[in-house]
């Protein structure tokens, strides 16, 4: 019986995969349909399905589209008041006229924030900065999207947050992740770097392959050099660095209130005693409403909606003009029906994952029994345990798309669970974790069902498919290449 539902669930899946990923269906109408026959096929009733996966599903991300809207509301703000036009302006002088170094200055600013930040408001601010800048010098909006993932997911390598996660689940220490960690992050971002090269050779930008080999050359030598000595200085001189930082960082949060708390009454009193009626007259404090709610954010530690909301009053006040309160409000009727395809596309993910993983809550407290849909999962993998570098290497090097579509490795579907299995079953954690990392970063990058994927493409009007098209080889490539070294270090 349950490989007759093994059967179908494949049937189910990989239908849905083929008809999106040749646009005969979209993913907003697909993944619903996915998250409605697989928990049938277990053997869960059809008020059940209704009631935990479809009902409680289009609620589970509810906090993530809520982000997606305020941070619309902003975007279109941007925009009404000429904010935004300028700003890409200002950009576009600043960046100067070396296309391929803008791009991977821009991805590296990219990663360096998400190495700290997560989440789709920090997506939705950063990429409310940036991606105006890319695309006002030339950099196609296809390549642009791109080059913000692969800078999002190198990003993500190096957030201490995920880390915490491999150890809790595989039961790992910190010494273990970071140096494989740190590897990564230099592979991926040779990765990129080949992405931003043939991307932009492909958009018609001229390219000196020469100096391009030998900037890669220096940065390859720096980064080596960076980490290499510091993962050799002694844990007690390591924590002292850190400390001191973080002295520094208290000084800079106190100046920084200041100095913002300095700006606002400096904007209100320039609008008290010096108001203009013209709409495109912009106070030069106008530039910093994009970069407020970043700044609440990583600094303050504040909440993306309450970010968002100080942004646009911060906008409003920097911009007022006659008529401002009617613009005002324009902006955010409009920001929240410019966001409604990623809206739904978010109520399309939550009932999968509430399919695939289960409702939790009351629901898994009171079934020990455990989920019908793992259940019937779980076993399969427990077959499949590679035993030696080689046989890692193929299986996860071919199995590696499964991460997509909120498949199997895919961490934000059941990865953690099928670590889980593969820890049970032989598998060094080490290894484990080594998959997680370098499949993850197909489904980071390319995950057409990924909230940031889905807001990128909506922001630069691409479809999701698409990009996934565009970035798939790249990342794969990546995936292959980190379960080598993952092969090297663990197996």
């Amino acid at each position: 019986m349950e490989i007759f539902q093994l059967v179908l669930f494949a049937v189910v899946f990989f239908s849905m995969v083929i008809l999106m990923f040749f646009r005969k269906i979209p993913a907003l109408l697909a993944l619903p349909v996915m998250a409605f026959f697989i928990p049938l096929i277990a053997g869960v009733s059809i008020g059940d399905t209704i009631q935990l996966v479809i009902g409680e599903g289009a609620t589970k991300l509810s906090r993530a589209y809520t982000v997606a809207i305020f941070g619309s509301m902003l975007s279109i703000l941007l925009q009404q008041t000429g904010i935004a036009r300028n700003f890409i302006k200002i950009g576009a002088e600043l960046a100067g006229d070396n296309t391929w170094a803008i791009a991977v200055l821009m991805m590296s600013m990219i990663a360096l924030l998400f190495s700290t930040l997560g989440g789709l408001g920090a997506v939705i601010m950063v990429g409310t900065i940036i991606l105006p800048i890319m695309s006002s010098i030339g950099i196609g909006a296809l390549t642009t999207t791109g080059i913000f993932l692969f800078g999002f997911s190198i990003g993500g390598i190096l957030n201490v947050g995920n880390w915490v996660v491999y150890i809790d689940v595989l039961g790992m220490n910190i010494n273990q992740v970071r140096p494989f960690a740190l590897t990564m992050f230099g592979v991926a971002f040779l990765v990129a770097l080949l992405y931003i090269t043939v991307q932009l050779h492909r958009d018609g930008t001229k390219i000196n392959f020469i100096k391009i080999g030998l900037r890669v050359l220096i940065l390859i030598i720096v980064i080596s050099a960076i980490f290499l000595g510091f993962n050799q200085l002694d844990d007690n001189i390591r924590s002292t660095i850190s400390g001191i930082f973080k002295q520094a960082g208290t000084g800079i949060k106190y100046a920084l209130a200041i100095g913002l708390g300095g700006i606002v009454i400096l904007t209100f009193i320039h609008k008290l005693f010096k108001h203009k009626k013209e709409k495109d007259n912009i106070y030069w404090t106008a530039y910093l409403t994009p970069i407020l709610p970043l700044v609440l954010i990583l600094v303050f530690n504040m909440g993306f909606i309450a970010a968002f909301i100080c942004g646009l009053l911060f906008g409003f006040l920097a911009t007022y003009h006659k008529g401002s309160l009617n613009q005002f409000i324009q902006s955010i009727f409009k920001g929240g029906s410019v966001v409604m395809p990623a809206v739904v596309m978010f109520f399309g993910i939550g009932m999968l994952l509430n399919a695939i993983m289960g409702p939790g809550g009351d629901w898994a407290a009171s079934h020990p029994e455990g989920w019908p849909v793992l259940n019937i999962l779980r076993p399969l993998f427990e077959q499949i345990v590679p035993t030696s570098a080689w046989q890692y290497i193929f299986l996860f090097a071919l199995a590696a798309p499964l991460a997509l579509y909120r498949g199997p490795l895919n961490i934000w579907g059941m990865g953690y669970g099928v670590a889980a299995v593969f820890v049970a079953s032989g598998l060094p954690a080490g290894a484990v974790m080594g998959m997680l990392i370098t499949v993850g970063q197909i489904q980071g990058i390319s995950d057409p069902t990924n909230t940031h994927n889905v807001w990128l493409a909506n922001e630069m009007d691409q479809n999701v498919q698409k990009i996934l098209q565009n970035t798939l080889p790249y990342s794969w490539l990546l995936a292959i290449i980190g379960l080598v070294f993952s092969a090297i270090w663990f197996m």
